[in-house]
């Protein structure tokens, strides 16, 4: 019988979404083929404490938990490595931090959303271990999570972004006053306010006028050191899924369809709870022409950010037929709710299946790198 596979699944973080992720790493643990792989569970706390695989099993989700106990002695372990000691760079986690036990993994999966982890940060640490990991790299991953460089890299591409204005959280401390000005003579209102780096429309508001921008300026600035202001348009929002490394690939289109005009837009709690309010629907009731156009769209960003692995495009359709594309999203929610699994499963790919090219493209990024050569 082949040896399994470890896959190391990384999930939590220190950032807003540390719920999201944890519901996404129970999702690919309860989807992957247990046949083929061996999952070793790492969380990291809203602290930023790493926990070995016995602390991390104990935070995920019932059906995951069980999933896990049943397939192996996992949570009974204390420690995860990264890294091979005969070729790799080392990094030992267990509960207490640095250890010196080592158990490697084959290839790392870092489902997390949001600052460190879904920026750079996560991605730069394996890249310096020499460890295969699924996902965008170190510089696709920060500008994707930065939402004024991301648009930049777009504009640079050519493809069409709404108006928007941003500035630093200093700023707007300052001179707030300014940015007020500058936010009704640029955009006007309605506008949407987000914090720059983060994503699920965590501290994301929709300001009508001046007190409710105040007040929505304040909020992102909770999240994050810059934020991001941007038109409102009366569009319809659209996503598309990527997977690929050079050779990218998109799924069928899907579309949030709001169904109680009391949802004001598209925010955390429309998008992971269940209030009826909103409809994912996929695949989204377009024509022919306009479904390839944002495939074609979705792979142009995606290569914008020099992509790898996958990523979620999202758009505004107006009109039915002028396409903005809003911003792309380097590690998309996975969880039972989430649009990235649903867009595949139309397209007809099942989430194992997805999961599966999501590792062989891990290994494929992986020995492309050490192509590369180190020394003169």
């Amino acid at each position: 019988m082949a040896k399994k596979l470890r896959v190391g699944v990384i999930f939590g973080g220190q950032s807003g979404e540390h719920e999201v992720s944890i519901r996404s790493a129970g999702a690919v643990i309860q989807a992957i083929d247990q046949k083929k792989y061996e999952i070793i569970p790492v969380a990291i706390s809203k602290e930023g404490k790493w926990l070995g695989p016995s602390e991390a099993t104990a935070l995920l989700p019932g059906l995951a938990q069980t999933k896990l106990t049943a397939l192996s002695n996992t949570a009974s372990r204390d420690v995860a490595i990264l890294g091979d000691p005969s070729h790799r760079g080392l990094v030992s986690l267990n509960s207490n931090g640095i250890g010196e036990e080592s158990q490697t993994l084959d290839v790392v999966f870092p489902v997390l959303h949001g600052p460190y982890g879904e920026d750079g940060t996560i991605q730069g640490l394996l890249e310096m271990a020499n460890v295969p990991f699924i996902g965008c790299g170190v510089l696709a991953s920060s500008c994707g999570m930065d939402k004024v460089t991301m648009k930049a890299l777009f504009r640079d591409a050519g493809l069409p972004i709404c108006k928007y204005i941003w500035f630093l959280r200093s700023d707007w401390q300052n001179d707030p006053e300014t940015i007020i000005r500058k936010t009704k003579r640029e955009l006007g209102f309605p506008c949407f306010v987000k914090p720059a780096n983060l994503g699920s429309s965590v501290g994301v508001s929709k300001a009508a006028n001046r007190e409710e921008l105040i007040k929505a300026v304040n909020l992102a600035a909770d999240y994050d050191r810059k934020i991001i202001i941007e038109e409102a348009l009366v569009a319809r929002e659209i996503e598309c899924a990527i997977i690929g490394n050079d050779k990218p690939r998109a799924s069928l289109p899907g579309e949030y369809v709001i169904h109680d005009e009391a949802a004001r837009f598209l925010d955390y709690t429309e998008k992971y709870g269940s209030t009826g309010k909103v409809e994912f629907v996929v695949p989204a009731p377009l024509s022919k022409a306009v479904t390839e156009k944002i495939q074609r769209m979705a792979v142009e960003a995606f290569k914008a950010v020099d992509g790898a692995g996958l990523a979620r495009v999202d758009f505004f359709l107006k009109d039915n037929k002028e396409l903005v594309v809003n911003e792309l999203n380097t590690m998309p929610g996975l969880t039972e709710v989430s649009g990235y699994p649903k867009m595949w499963a139309a397209s007809g790919m099942k989430f194992d299946e997805v999961l599966n090219e999501l590792i062989e493209l891990s290994f494929e990024r992986h020995r492309d790198k050490l192509r590369n050569k180190t020394s003169r």
